[in-house]
């Protein structure tokens, strides 16, 4: 396989190409880490969409495709679905709120299962974003699955992270303060037309971190009605605003960390999958199964 050949058709903008490379890099294709490593650079901003279940992301995403499309940019979406537990397929399929833009030239959408990743995040994302940063985008969004706290992953991806909740979240912000509010680089109130939403953003900015108080100011709150495609161009401004202004520090020195983290903790657990540790734990006896004792073999040092 001619990886270079691949990168230089990714480059010119060939999707088809793109589509092929990022399965071939999902699925650990030959040596698509030698690929990896000839990947050059890029300045392509990525936007990171998380929230909660129900907020209406997948929606939001759509009226953001929109904007960059009426804006004459170029956007790759990446939707991380829910995946089955069982066998790792994503649930949702395809996403049908976004099904006009499938075929659109300035539009390229990818959706991706979780597969069973807690983090609300596909186990390759990081390098699947990164194949994408060498096609010629204008923005990449990464719309995550939407599952609670440990969430806080995209914020590893995403040079700026959009957290989106709804007005009847209520009493959830005060056990969303240690893990969402701490990454958001803008809150979006969707369903803004619902009772109570401007007493929800009252409180809202009242529980903000202080660290965030101090570093923005004023951190970005803006209320959307997302079917309605009402605030979608505020949120679209305060995006390539942060973007532009928006300054490396401490916090994206630890984020870069982060990902260097995962992915040597990936390289070194590629011998280990689950469907052979679901073969192996069938063939102990259920009775004096032991599951440290099991998995004590794949502590030991090679």
């Amino acid at each position: 396989m001619n990886w270079q050949q691949l990168l230089q058709q990714i480059k010119s903008g060939n999707t088809k190409t793109l589509a092929r490379t990022i399965s071939l890099v999902e699925n650990e294709v030959g040596d698509y880490y030698n690929f990896l490593l000839q990947l050059p650079a890029s300045a392509t901003k990525v936007t990171g969409i998380t929230g909660p279940p129900g907020a209406g992301k997948s929606t939001l995403v759509d009226s953001l495709i929109g904007e960059s499309v009426a804006h004459n940019k170029k956007v790759a979406v990446l939707c991380v679905d829910p995946s089955s537990p069982f066998n790792l397929g994503a649930l949702l399929g395809d996403r049908v709120r976004m099904s006009e833009w499938y075929n659109h030239p300035n539009v390229f959408i990818r959706s991706l299962s979780a597969r069973g990743s807690l983090g609300g995040l596909h186990p390759k994302i990081i390098e699947i974003t990164d194949v994408l940063k060498a096609a010629p985008f204008d923005h990449i969004i990464v719309e995550t699955v939407g599952v609670g706290q440990s969430e806080v992953e995209i914020a590893g991806l995403a040079d700026t992270t959009v957290v989106v909740v709804v007005p009847e979240a209520g009493d959830d912000v005060q056990t969303m303060k240690a893990g969402l509010m701490e990454i958001a680089d803008i809150f979006v109130v969707n369903k803004a037309d619902r009772p109570g939403a401007d007493t929800f953003i009252k409180n809202l900015r009242s529980m903000l971190p202080s660290n965030h108080v101090q570093a923005h100011n004023n951190i970005a709150i803006l209320k959307t009605i997302a079917l309605q495609k009402e605030g979608i161009k505020e949120l679209y401004n305060a995006i390539i605003k942060h973007q532009k202004t928006a300054t490396p520090n401490n916090k994206k020195y630890w984020l870069l960390a982060d990902k260097a983290y995962h992915l040597i903790q990936q390289h070194r657990m590629k011998d280990v999958n689950k469907e052979t540790l679901k073969k192996e734990i069938e063939q102990e006896q259920e009775a004096s199964f032991n599951l440290y004792k099991f998995i004590e073999k794949y502590n030991r040092e090679p």
